[in-house]
């Protein structure tokens, strides 16, 4: 790989554009994990990826490990926002923690090239992000399960 290799770039920049659209998304919200941790999440899983397949380009198995290492890796990260309510009553930060994952699997999809992949599971996951939460409120609110949409979580707006 040369220093101007321009092909990494742009797998570089598709994927701080996703980490950086994912943690826009998880600031909006006031979460406790935004723009730099998502970004660096996705550039660093692009970056190991890229440099697993340039270095091993005749190893698929060995390109497998790293990154079946950096999503293992991830769930440590993912881990350190998850929270538990008083007394074991309710988990905040299972979503972030889920989306820091997610965004770690679009920056190996950069990393591998795989743009059309990347976009279609960029797309989904803001959609999941942000009509998620209202569908789940009202699909609660409608079966009698819980009382009407409020803010149960800190930073969570209300309805």
């Amino acid at each position: 790989m040369n220093f101007l290799d321009t092909e990494s770039l742009w797998r570089l920049l598709l994927a701080l554009g996703c980490g950086m659209c994912l943690g826009l998304n998880r600031d909006l919200h006031h979460k406790p994990a935004g723009v730099r941790t998502f970004s660096l999440v996705s550039v660093g899983s692009a970056l190991v990826t890229l440099a697993a397949t340039q270095l091993l380009p005749t190893d698929g198995g060995a390109v497998g490990r790293i990154i079946q290492g950096v999503l293992t890796g991830i769930g440590f990260v993912g881990a350190g926002v998850i929270f538990h309510g008083e007394r074991g009553r309710g988990v905040a930060g299972l979503t972030t923690a889920a989306a820091i994952w997610f965004t770690a699997v679009l920056g190996i999809g950069c990393g591998l090239g795989q743009y059309a992949l990347v976009v279609m599971g960029l797309v989904a996951s803001l959609a999941i992000l942000v009509i998620g939460r209202p569908i789940e409120r009202l699909a609660e609110h409608l079966a009698g399960s819980k009382p009407p949409p409020v803010a149960d979580e800190p930073g969570d707006p209300a309805p």
